[in-house]
C-alpha cells in the first residue's frame, strides 16, 4: 500500500471513528437533558457511582489481547486467535464474577439492595464479550475499521435511546443502568456477522507467555485511564456527597465526556495504521497534524459555547455547569496528542513506558481532586485541566522529538 493511499484509509477510519463517537456522545446528550429533567441529583449520584465503579472493573477487559491479534505474522495468526479465545472467555466469566462479588460486598457494607441489583446488571455484559472479540480483532486487522465503528456506535446509541425513554417513563438508577445490557447482544450478533470465525481443531494455541508480557502493561494503562475519569467521581462522593457528585457527572459527560471521545477514536483508529506504516514517524507525523488541525478547533468551540448549550440542554437550575463543563472541555486537546504517542509505544511493543506515564499522570489527578473538592467543583476542573494537560504533553515528548526529527529517526530514546 503506498503511503498516500495509507493516509486516506487511516483519514477515512479516522472519521468513521470520530463519526461514531460524535452519535454517540450525541445521544448520550440526550440521556443527560432527560435525566437532568426528570431525576434529582441525589438519584443521579447514586446510579453515577455504580456506573463509575462498573467501568474501573471494565477497564480490565482491555488486556492486549485484541492488538496481539491484530499486529501477529500471517502465519501464527490462527495459532494466536484459539489462544485469545481462551483468554477472552477465562478473563471475562472471571470479571462477571469479580463484579459480582463487589456488588455483594457494597450490598453488605451499606444495605443498599438497589446499588447491588445495579452493579449485577452492569456485569451481565461479560457474558455476550467473549463470543465477540474475536471476531472483532479479526476485522480491525481486516481493514474492517468503519464497519466495526458503526456496530460500536450503533450499541452505544441504541442503549442511550433506550435510557432516555426510561428516563422519561420510569425515572430512577435502573433507567441509567438497564439499557447497557440489554444493548450487549446488538454487538455480538453483529460483530460476529460482519467477521465470521470458527475455531480451528487442528490448531494449537500460541504460547502464553508473549500474551502475558505484553498485556500486564496494557492492562495497567487501561486501568489506570478509566481510573482516571472515575475515580475523581467516588473521590467527590466521598467528600463532597452524592448531590456533588451528580453534578458533576452531568458536567463531565457534557464537557470532557464528548470532547474526551475524539481522542478515543485516534487511538483506536491509530494502532492499525501505525502496525502497517511503511514509515511509522513519518504516518505518526501526518496524523496528529491532521487530527489536531480538525480536533483542535472543534473542542475549543465547544467550550466556548457552554455557557450558551448548557442551560439550553439542561434546563433552569444547571446553568452554574457552564464553567466547569467548558475547562473539562479543553483536556481533550493534550489527551489527542497523548494518545498519538501512546499507540506508538504500543505499536512499537513497549506499552510499558506507556504504563509508567499513564498511571503518573493518574496519581497525580485524583490528589488534585481530594485536595480541591473542598474548594469546589470548578476548582477541581482547573486543577484537572493544568495536571492533564503538563503531564500528557511531558509524557508524549520522547515521542514526538523522534517522530518529528529526520524521517530516518523511527526510535525513541
Amino acid at each position: 500500500m503506498t503511503t498516500v493511499s495509507q493516509t486516506r484509509s487511516f483519514a477515512r477510519n479516522l472519521a468513521a471513528y470520530c463519526l461514531s463517537e460524535v452519535a454517540a456522545k450525541a445521544s448520550r446528550l440526550i440521556v443527560v437533558v432527560a435525566v437532568a429533567r426528570t431525576m434529582d441529583v441525589a438519584a443521579i449520584g447514586v446510579a453515577a457511582g455504580a456506573i463509575a465503579a462498573a467501568d474501573i472493573l471494565k477497564a480490565l477487559t482491555e488486556n492486549g489481547v485484541g492488538q496481539r491479534i491484530i499486529a501477529a505474522r500471517d502465519e501464527d495468526l490462527d495459532a494466536t486467535c484459539v489462544r485469545a479465545h481462551q483468554i477472552f472467555w477465562a478473563w471475562c466469566l472471571g470479571l462477571f464474577a469479580l463484579q459480582i462479588a463487589a456488588g455483594a460486598l457494597v450490598w453488605s457494607l451499606t444495605g443498599d439492595a438497589l446499588l447491588f441489583a445495579l452493579i449485577a446488571i452492569l456485569a451481565g455484559e461479560y457474558l455476550f464479550m467473549p463470543a465477540g472479540l474475536v471476531n472483532c480483532a479479526l476485522a480491525m486487522r481486516a481493514g474492517k475499521m468503519r464497519q466495526t465503528a458503526a456496530i460500536a456506535g450503533g450499541q452505544v446509541v441504541g442503549a442511550n435511546v433506550a435510557t432516555a425513554v426510561l428516563a422519561l417513563i420510569a425515572p430512577g438508577p435502573m433507567a441509567l443502568v438497564l439499557p447497557r445490557l440489554l444493548a450487549a447482544p446488538i454487538w455480538l450478533i453483529a460483530m460476529r456477522r460482519l467477521q465470521p470465525w470458527i475455531r480451528p481443531a487442528a490448531v494449537a494455541a500460541a504460547p502464553l507467555r508473549p500474551f502475558v508480557r505484553y498485556g500486564w502493561a496494557v492492562l495497567g494503562v487501561e486501568l489506570v485511564k478509566v481510573l482516571r475519569l472515575q475515580a475523581d467521581k467516588v473521590v467527590i462522593g466521598l467528600l463532597m456527597g452524592p448531590e456533588a457528585l451528580g453534578l458533576y457527572f452531568m458536567a463531565f459527560n457534557a464537557g470532557l465526556g464528548l470532547s474526551n471521545s475524539f481522542a478515543q477514536a485516534f487511538s483506536v483508529a491509530l494502532f492499525p495504521h501505525l502496525c502497517t506504516a511503511t514509515d511509522r514517524a513519518r504516518e505518526l507525523r501526518r496524523a496528529l497534524v491532521m487530527t489536531c488541525a480538525v480536533i483542535g478547533p472543534a473542542v475549543v468551540l465547544q467550550a466556548l459555547a457552554a455557557p450558551i448549550y448548557v442551560p439550553i440542554l439542561f434546563g433552569a437550575g444547571w446553568d452554574g455547569l457552564s464553567e466547569v463543563v467548558s475547562i473539562l472541555c479543553l483536556a481533550a486537546i493534550p489527551g489527542v496528542i497523548w494518545s498519538a504517542a501512546a499507540q506508538w509505544l504500543r505499536a512499537d511493543n513497549r506499552p510499558q513506558r506507556e504504563f509508567a506515564v499513564t498511571a503518573a499522570i493518574t496519581a497525580a489527578l485524583i490528589l488534585n481532586t481530594a485536595l480541591l473538592a473542598p474548594y469546589g467543583l470548578t476548582a477541581v476542573a482547573i486543577g484537572y485541566l493544568i495536571l492533564a494537560t503538563v503531564g500528557q504533553l511531558l509524557g508524549a515528548l520522547p515521542v514526538l522529538r523522534a517522530a518529528f526529527q529526520s524521517p530516518q529517526v523511527a526510535k525513541v530514546a
